[in-house]
């Protein structure tokens, strides 16, 4: 009795390590079982051939694509004690089972592949019992339908057809596809099974079972899969997609992914999140994506259309499947791009939290992987955002990178590359300079910040030491040292722009002008750096010098919008307003809504065709600017009304109107009283109006445009960073509008650009009568804004 115990309980501990891997503890176990119970020789045979097998394949793991070939010296004694195990006869079913297993498996090590489907023929492993089972004969059980899977693939079909060399018939692509349908499942039941273990395995030890053991069991971290659970897990989805069919390897992802995750897996779960996510960027669109609660259509446009009569669907079903999360209010996504980002997200998480940041020489590997998969992700969720525009979160993403990036160039370069996409040009500056620390020879990345320097942030001091490093580059910069003297010859016209004293603006102008020369002579084949010597020679009232240049661009890029507006510009300071107007009119049968070109057409009609041309030119351009911001009046859509229309309803009541007296105070301050306290600017008053001074005005038709007050300097120097926005102001109630003897009152609602005031003083401008000063009030968002036009 007291043996049968200690049997019982030997018997325990054995199926514990066997659960666990603890191959090393199986000998001793086995020679105090062997000591206990005689009967028990057989199950020592079969534990020791089995101990020294997986002891042999963890010193020697096969390695994915390697073709085991011939015996080994250390699989002799294996292959004694399993021979020994089955030839006697004495275990009991189910472990005259695992005795098969294991030799099927000694087979496909050695290479004896049809040997080894012998063994899983007699075996029959449909028929093995999954529920109940312990743990290790659920790996087991896996890890043979992983094998089978292999040795079906390395042992060609025994078939008559491919015997008869009748490959085409159509028994024979019944043949191999059947052949195909029976290796997939093998494969996909591996998954499932291996999936199901590392379950039970966690489950197992975390409810303390090993705590029956004197000493304390390994942790989860010590489960490892090996090659042939691996291998069952990751192999389907790679017939699949070999095959043609997406739709298959897509939902084998997906069925991975939804089971319950465990510590064993999370670097393969890591790497099938990613690749799903590159399927789903680049391999699909949204007309053929399906949900993951959804069932896969029967046909897709994403499987090979030659193979659609072998498709191959799942058709098989266990006993035991793997737990998979399942609630209410889970997220699903709806879209291909909001299941990659998901995916991406997790994927991020898992590279963050398992990042090697150790730079001592043995973990030099380890970190090298941890790298580039970190850096797989972030380069996927760079194409997954840029797709949505969320600049902003990507600069976010990139930031949590930047654990990863010591002296690396690649994440240095995407992280200053989306602050730039999202706006953030200060950062965005500061992040070049890294990558120029980095990549010093690279004449893009100054180029960039140039970029930067001289556009949003205005920082010309810097943006000239950035373009000065192009420069000196020398012969390292190639082509782009054209684009480095281009950058500072605009650094030099906007100094020049922003210089007070005339000397100062004169010097700035001149070497400005060299600079767009030397460009022009390093690459006489790039039209920007002709035309910005075109501009810098109008700028400097070389009119001849510019046409030329002018022109030299147009014949390297003949559909420019800006060299062709140049090129009318340059024309009508030359008095040929008619050649002018047929350049804009060109130019806009290209670019039908640039606003800068129907500006120029209007004044140019307005002195070629009189005012009622310009005056249609006007209402063409209110239409475009409605259409695009869909500014409508809703008090007045009821009548179909609209601001052009009363414009010119208002024009018929201006001779019947009574204009005051603008040098009468009283009529002033009782003007100002209607808008709550805010004082009106005078129509004359220099700081307000001013001549326009282009070449398209002349003295016989005087155009004036409003110009804003001047602003208060700033506090801050050009070479900082903007501040922060300053918050807007309360918006006041709504005003009614009020009728005056002396003003129209034009209402327009939802007003979100300032192209209006512009339009509608082009349009006031044919429409009143020379100098007839008037009021034209708008209401924008509730606020109401006064100004005066001519």
């Amino acid at each position: 009795m007291t043996a049968r115990k200690s049997g019982s309980r030997l018997e325990t501990e054995i199926e514990r390590c066997r659960s666990e891997s603890q191959w090393d503890k199986i000998p001793e176990l086995v020679r105090q079982l062997s000591a206990k119970l005689i009967s028990n020789d057989d199950l020592g045979e079969l534990l020791l051939g089995e101990c020294k097998l997986q002891t042999y394949l963890k010193e020697n793991p096969i390695k994915q694509g390697a073709s085991p070939r011939g015996p080994r010296p250390k699989l002799v004694e294996v292959r004694k004690h399993l021979t020994a195990a089955l030839d006697r006869g004495n275990l009991k079913a189910d472990y005259l089972q695992e005795a098969s297993l294991l030799m099927a498996k000694l087979c496909y090590v050695e290479g004896e592949y049809r040997d080894a489907l012998g063994h899983y023929s007699r075996v029959s492993l449909e028929d093995m019992q999954l529920g109940g089972a312990p743990v290790y004969r659920l790996s087991m059980i896996a890890e043979a339908y992983a094998t089978k899977g292999l040795c079906l693939e390395k042992v060609p079909a025994a078939s008559p057809a491919l015997s008869n060399k009748n490959t085409g018939s159509p028994s024979s692509n019944r043949s191999i596809t059947d052949r195909e349908q029976e290796i997939i499942t093998c494969y996909e039941k591996s998954g499932d099974i291996a999936l199901l273990y590392l379950q039970e395995a966690e489950k197992a030890l975390s409810a303390g079972i090993q705590n029956r053991s004197p000493k304390p069991g390994p942790t989860a971290q010590d489960l490892e899969l090996g090659y042939f659970l691996e291998t069952g897990l990751q192999r389907a989805h790679v017939i699949h997609f070999k095959n043609g069919n997406l739709t298959r390897g897509v939902g084998r992802f997906r069925e991975i992914l939804r089971a319950v995750e465990n510590r064993t897996t999370q670097s393969l779960r890591m790497t099938i999140a990613r690749q799903l996510a590159e399927i789903l960027l680049r391999g699909m669109c949204e007309q053929s994506y399906w949900s993951p609660l959804e069932d896969p259509p029967t046909v897709s446009p994403l499987d090979d259309p030659t193979r659609q009569g072998h498709t191959l669907s799942k058709n098989y079903s266990l006993s035991r499947r793997p737990r998979v999360y399942s609630g209410e209010n889970l997220f699903c996504p709806q879209e291909n791009t909001e299941e990659a980002l998901l995916l991406l997200l997790i994927s991020e998480s898992m590279a963050n939290r398992d990042a090697v940041l150790s730079r001592i020489p043995e973990h030099n590997n380890d970190r090298i992987i941890s790298l580039q998969s970190a850096s797989v992700v972030y380069d996927l969720l760079t194409i997954a955002l840029g797709r949505r525009g969320q600049y902003e979160m990507l600069s976010e993403c990139l930031e949590r990178a930047m654990k990863f990036a010591f002296e690396e160039f690649h994440l240095w370069y995407q992280l200053a590359l989306s602050l730039m996409a999202a706006g953030k040009s200060a950062r965005a500056v500061k992040v070049l300079k890294e990558c120029i620390r980095l990549k010093p020879d690279d004449p893009t990345i100054p180029l960039l910040a140039v970029k930067l320097c001289i556009g949003p942030l205005h920082w010309l001091d810097e943006g000239e030491c950035f373009a000065n490093m192009v420069i000196d580059m020398g012969e390292k910069a190639a082509e782009f040292r054209a684009k480095g003297f281009l950058a500072i010859g605009l650094v030099y016209s906007l100094k020049a722009t922003d210089a007070s004293l005339r000397s100062t603006q004169e010097e700035y102008q001149r070497k400005a002008l060299g600079a767009f020369q030397r460009a022009q002579s390093l690459s006489p084949t790039d039209h920007l750096a002709a035309f910005y010597l075109a501009l810098q020679l109008a700028v400097s009232r070389q009119i001849p010098e510019a046409l030329g240049y002018v022109r030299q661009a147009l014949q390297l890029q003949g559909d420019d919008v800006h060299s062709l507006h140049l090129l009318a510009l340059l024309l009508s300071a030359q008095k040929h307003y008619h050649d002018a107007l047929n350049i804009i009119e060109m130019a806009l049968s290209e670019y039908p809504e640039n606003f800068n070109l129907l500006y120029t057409k209007v004044k140019l009609e307005s002195m070629c065709r009189g005012p009622e041309e310009a005056l249609l030119s006007c209402k063409h351009m209110l239409q475009i600017w409605k259409s695009f911001y869909n500014l409508t009046n809703p008090s007045d859509s009821g009548r179909g009304s609209s601001l052009l229309d009363r414009a010119i309803a208002d024009r018929r009541q201006l001779n019947a109107m009574t204009l005051p007296d603008f040098s009468d105070p009283e009529t002033v301050s009782g003007s100002s009283s209607s808008y709550s306290g805010s004082e009106p600017v005078s129509p004359t008053s220099p700081s307000t109006i001013s001549t326009l001074s282009s070449p398209l005005s002349s003295p016989s038709s005087p155009l004036f445009i409003l110009q804003p007050p001047p602003l208060p300097p700033t506090k801050n120097p050009t070479f900082l960073p903007p501040g922060p926005p300053h918050p807007p102001l309360p918006h006041p109630a709504p005003t009614r509008t009020r009728s005056h003897t002396f003003c129209n009152h034009i209402t327009l609602r939802q007003l979100s650009n300032s192209i209006v005031p512009s339009i509608l003083r082009s349009l006031l401008t044919f429409l009143l009568p020379d100098e007839v000063p008037i009021y034209v009030h708008y209401l924008y968002d509730e606020n109401m804004y006064i100004y005066p036009l001519l």
